[in-house]
């Protein structure tokens, strides 16, 4: 069965940078639409950034100007691009698609969400 394969987390000092991946496991996928969330120990889950099939995008409003998503042009990965980090960004961040596999028949669509990258922004 594919999965959502993230990647990309890790420790970085505020103001850095880090740049999450996310993937479907099988190439015969693609995305088309995705949105990243991420959890705060002890805080709800938070809409981070979204993007749909047209390309259009939303952002939450303590991450706009900081923050872009992407995909690239074959619609295989999205990208959380995350400029001037901050310690409040600590969190885990999640990713959720809608992917479709195309077939001589018709259209497969599912919803899946990645297993979760831990960001911490630490001096």
């Amino acid at each position: 069965q594919v999965q959502l394969v993230e990647s990309g987390g890790g420790l970085v000092q505020p103001g850095g940078s880090l740049t999450l991946s996310c993937a479907p496991s099988e190439n015969t996928y693609s995305v088309n639409a995705a949105t990243w969330y991420r959890q705060a120990p002890g805080k709800q889950r938070e809409l981070v950034a979204a993007i749909n099939n047209a390309g259009p995008t939303i952002y939450a409003a303590s991450v706009k100007g900081r923050f872009t998503i992407s995909r690239d042009y074959n619609l295989k990965t999205v990208y959380l691009h995350m400029n001037s980090l901050r310690p409040e960004d600590t969190a885990v961040y999640s990713c959720n698609a809608d992917l479709i596999r195309r077939t001589a028949t018709g259209e497969i669509l599912g919803n899946y969400w990645g297993q979760g990258t831990q960001v911490t922004v630490t001096s």
